[in-house]
């Protein structure tokens, strides 16, 4: 904690021609003898740090010796605070206010950055709560219990965490699954009743792969839509993602999640049809007609 505040000190010092030491005082939350020893502390380590008594005195950094601010290009700081403020929203923000404050108010405040991230949901309170829990496990290397819900049903699992991700649009914890015995991700809006358990796991290393094979496509689809849903396409999978033919746009992808596939599917209503798989397109049919009897 120390060095965290000597830098701390350090940065207010480099952004400001003279501050006090009750304000360093209040600031860092200790007393002003402690402020007295961090600058002593400071001038051992090749600081030149200047005490100016009387009226108007403070503490200051020797002319002549303070960093240029632009160490960061303008474009580097504005992607780190545009990543900042993204995590801050499924983090608790104190965390991130005091990082940005160490990068300097008056940046922040000037830049005006015009990227936003939300990386949160509808659930965020709750996503917050769960990604501090499963962090808080990660660093004590604690296992922790939930509740899973999936296509099959529903199962208590005990897992040791290693990761939280980001990725395709949600968030997961990736760790060693006690009763599958391997490494699992799983989707932390499908998991509730999270706790960290008292038990400890012995750190594992985990294997050189890509988190990517955690999604592997298990249906390949294959289906043709009218043209008029180009742009959902091309919004959800990309410019290239369809062929253009004489029936409509010819699209083949891979999906990991059946019951995900076959509900986007049926967004589309009759703007689709399926080609393969033989079972999607059944279960479509059986679905069409089930919604069709609730209107006879």
């Amino acid at each position: 904690m120390k060095l965290d505040r000597l830098m701390g000190i350090l940065t207010v010092l480099m952004q400001n021609d003279r501050v006090t030491a009750p304000y360093l005082a209040e600031k860092f939350e200790v007393n002003r003898r402690t402020i007295g020893r961090d600058i002593d502390a400071l001038c051992q380590a090749g600081i030149p740090i200047i005490t100016h008594q009387g009226v108007g005195g403070g503490i200051s950094i020797a002319d002549g010796f303070k960093l240029d601010k632009s160490v960061l290009t303008t474009d580097e700081l504005s992607g780190i605070i545009s990543a900042l403020k993204g995590i801050g929203t499924v983090s608790e923000s104190t965390h991130i206010e005091r990082v940005l404050d160490k990068l300097g108010a008056n940046a922040v405040v000037s830049m005006r950055e015009p990227i936003i991230i939300d990386l949160a949901s509808h659930y965020k309170d709750n996503l917050t709560a769960k990604i501090n829990q499963i962090k808080t496990a990660i660093g004590e290397s604690r296992c922790i219990e939930f509740d899973y819900y999936y296509e099959k049903g529903q199962s208590r699992r005990c897992i040791e965490p290693y990761y939280v991700i980001f990725q395709w649009s949600s968030w997961y914890v990736f760790g060693f699954c006690r009763q599958r015995q391997d490494w699992r991700m799983f989707k932390l809006m499908r998991l509730w009743g999270l706790c960290i358990c008292d038990e400890h796991y012995t750190l594992q290393e985990v294997p050189d792969m890509d988190f990517n094979d955690h999604f592997t496509a298990q249906h390949m689809l294959v289906a043709v839509f009218a043209v008029s849903e180009r742009y959902k396409l091309i919004e959800s999978y990309g410019l290239d993602c369809y062929v253009e033919t004489n029936e409509g746009l010819r699209f083949e992808f891979g999906f990991t999640n059946r019951d995900y596939m076959v509900s986007w599917l049926l967004s589309f209503g009759k703007n689709v049809k399926v080609l393969e798989p033989a079972y999607v397109a059944q279960e479509i049919r059986d679905i069409a007609r089930n919604i069709l009897s609730h209107y006879e």
